[in-house]
This record gives structure tokens, C-alpha cells and sequence, in this order.
């Protein structure tokens, strides 16, 4: 027999929470967030990421292979429709990935296109700002000689 323990303490009681139902898809969101945020240490269950459906492998030894005789039986056909469902779904599947590579290839080569075309603009623009100096030391000689002056990014003309 079980030994006789001290009476158990009860349990604490959850204040009753009001039954409210969302209105739109804002108003739920709303409500999930205000329970989240209800007790902030409490960790929040992050759902992995689903895996792409991929077609079941081909059976690596088939038992019930058709044969060639004429006069299948009734049941055949129901068969044959399902490998042919499967045979071409699992074609379509590839030809999606297949596309999808080549879009994401694409993808990959437009973005170095556009670094590159950045990477020359800024050469360019750093080109620039290195020869500016000595091309504004030879305008400002150039404004001295023909008597303008230079003052706070306005040209004054002396006479």
C-alpha cells in the first residue's frame, strides 16, 4: 500500500479570460500579440520551415509489373491511371525545379550585373574626387587671372 502523503495544496485558479471572438484578420493578430506579450520571459514556439512536397522515390522492385497479354482484368486500368498520375506529376515536379533553377541562376547574374555596374560608378565617382582638387587649384588660378573672385561658391567680378 501507498503511504499516506500530506493533502495536496490546490491548485491556483486562472482568472477567466472574456470570449472574444476576431472580426478580421488585424483584430486577431492583435489578440495573438497581446497574449504573447501577456508574460514576455515565456519562450515562443517558432515553427521550422515546411519542406518542399518532392514526389515519393520510384519503388526500387516493382512486384505487380502488367503484362503484355490481352484482356486485362477490371482492376488494371484504376492501376495504370495511378503510375500514370504519379509518372507525370513526378515530371511535372522536375520541370518546376528545373525552372526554378534557372530563374534563381538568373537571378544570380542580374545581381552581379548590378554590383559590377555600382562598383563602376563608384570608381568613377572616386576618380572624380581625387583629380578634383588639382582641377579646382587650376580654376581657381584660372579666375584669378581673368578677375573674378570666388567668394563663398559666388563668382564676384573686380572693377
Amino acid at each position: 500500500m501507498a503511504a499516506p502523503s500530506a493533502p495536496r495544496p490546490p491548485r491556483p485558479r486562472k482568472e477567466p479570460q472574456p470570449l472574444v471572438i476576431p472580426r478580421s484578420a488585424a483584430e486577431e493578430q492583435r489578440l495573438r500579440l497581446e497574449r504573447l506579450m501577456r508574460n514576455p520571459e515565456k519562450t515562443v514556439p517558432i515553427p521550422e520551415k515546411l519542406n518542399e512536397w518532392a514526389p515519393r522515390p520510384p519503388p526500387e522492385f516493382v512486384r505487380d509489373v502488367m503484362g503484355s497479354s490481352a484482356g486485362a482484368g477490371s482492376g488494371e486500368f484504376h492501376v495504370y491511371r495511378h503510375l500514370r498520375r504519379r509518372e507525370y506529376q513526378r515530371q511535372d515536379f522536375m520541370d518546376a525545379m528545373a525552372e526554378k533553377q534557372r530563374l534563381d541562376e538568373e537571378f544570380q547574374k542580374k545581381l552581379e550585373r548590378n554590383k559590377m555596374i555600382a562598383e563602376e560608378q563608384t570608381a568613377k565617382r572616386r576618380r572624380k574626387r581625387v583629380t578634383s582638387p588639382v582641377q579646382s587649384v587650376n580654376t581657381e588660378k584660372a579666375t584669378e587671372a581673368s578677375g573674378i573672385v570666388k567668394i563663398s561658391s559666388f563668382f564676384y567680378l573686380l572693377h
